[in-house]
C-alpha cells in the first residue's frame, strides 16, 4: 500500500485522538498492509507499523442505526462572499463537544486491540457514513464528501481499525471517548466506539456538526464543503475550517466575536492533499 502517496507532505503527523493538539514534527514509518480478505488478528502488545499520517478527530455511529432518507436537495446557496465572516454570529449550536485531550508524551506508541478491519470492509463502511444524512430536520443539505472522509482516515489512522494512540483516541477515525460519548447523547444514538463501522459513523457525525456549527457562525448557513471556494488563504472556507476543527477542537477554530483561524496548517493541508492524491482512493 506504502508507494510514494504524497511525497515529502506527510511528515509533521502522528496519531491523536479528535480534537488533539498538533504536534512537534517526527517521521512515521510507512502504513501497514491491509488484509484484503479474512480480518486478521493484531495483538494488542505488538502494533504492526506506523500508519503514514496520523492525527486524530473523529469516529462513527453505528451501523445499527438504518441510514436516514436523503431529502430533496434544496436550491444551491447564493451566497456570494468570498470569505467567512470577519465578525461571526452568536452559535446556534450551545452544546458543544469537550475540550481536546492533552498531548500524548514523547516517544509513546500506539497499540492496537482486536481484530483489524479489511480493506474492502473500511472502505464499506467510509461510503456509507459519507451517504448518511445526519441533519435531516434543520440542515439536510449538509453532506460528507466521500474523498474527504477517506482522506481523513487515512490522515488519522492509515485505514487501521484497530489502532488506539496514546492519547486515546480510537479506531479508524481516531475518535476520542469522551466526544463518542457527547455524540451519543446530542444525537440519541448509540455507537459503538470500537467498531470500526459505528467509528466511521462517529467520524462523519463530528464532521457534520462541526459543519453545521461552523457554517452558522462565519458562512451564513452556507455549508458547501467545496474545494472550489479555497483560495491560498487556508481561512477562505468551511472545508479547511472543519478538517482543521476536526484535528484542534472546534473551540480553537470558530470563536464568538473573532476571525475563523486555522491553528494548524500542516494538518490542513495534508488532508486537502489527500483528498486528491491519497493511494487510498483508488481501494
Amino acid at each position: 500500500m506504502g508507494a510514494a502517496v504524497l511525497t515529502g507532505l506527510l511528515l509533521a503527523t502522528g496519531i491523536s485522538g479528535c480534537g488533539g493538539a498538533e504536534p512537534a514534527p517526527r517521521e512515521l514509518a510507512a502504513p501497514v498492509e491491509l488484509p484484503t480478505e479474512a480480518p486478521v488478528e493484531a495483538p494488542a502488545d505488538q502494533p504492526t507499523e506506523a500508519p503514514p499520517a496520523v492525527e486524530a478527530m473523529g469516529a462513527a455511529p453505528s451501523a445499527k442505526a438504518s441510514p436516514s432518507a436523503r431529502p430533496t436537495a434544496k436550491p444551491k446557496p447564493t451566497r456570494t462572499a468570498a470569505g467567512p465572516l470577519s465578525t461571526p454570529k452568536p452559535p446556534t449550536e450551545t452544546r458543544v463537544p469537550p475540550p481536546p485531550p492533552k498531548p500524548a508524551p514523547s516517544g509513546c506508541q500506539p497499540t492496537y486491540q482486536g481484530t483489524q478491519a479489511t480493506r474492502s470492509q473500511v472502505k464499506a463502511a467510509l461510503g456509507d457514513a459519507a451517504a448518511r444524512t445526519y441533519w435531516p430536520t434543520s440542515a439536510p443539505e449538509i453532506a460528507i464528501p466521500l474523498v474527504l472522509l477517506k482522506a481523513t482516515a487515512w490522515q488519522e489512522s492509515g485505514w487501521q481499525s484497530n489502532i488506539v494512540a496514546c492519547d486515546g483516541g480510537i479506531g479508524l477515525m481516531q475518535v476520542m471517548p469522551a466526544t463518542a460519548d457527547w455524540m451519543n447523547q446530542r444525537f440519541g444514538q448509540s455507537y459503538d466506539i470500537g467498531d470500526y463501522r459505528d467509528n466511521a459513523y462517529l467520524g462523519a457525525n463530528y464532521l457534520a456538526w462541526l459543519t453545521k456549527y461552523i457554517g452558522d457562525m462565519y458562512f451564513e448557513a452556507d455549508y458547501r464543503l467545496d474545494a472550489s471556494l479555497c483560495t491560498d488563504e487556508l481561512n477562505s472556507c468551511l472545508l479547511n475550517a472543519i478538517i482543521s476543527a476536526y484535528n484542534y477542537g472546534h473551540n480553537a477554530v470558530a470563536r464568538e466575536g473573532e476571525p475563523l483561524t486555522i491553528p494548524n496548517p500542516q494538518y490542513v493541508r495534508n488532508v486537502r492533499a489527500l483528498m486528491t492524491e491519497c493511494v487510498c482512493l483508488n481501494y
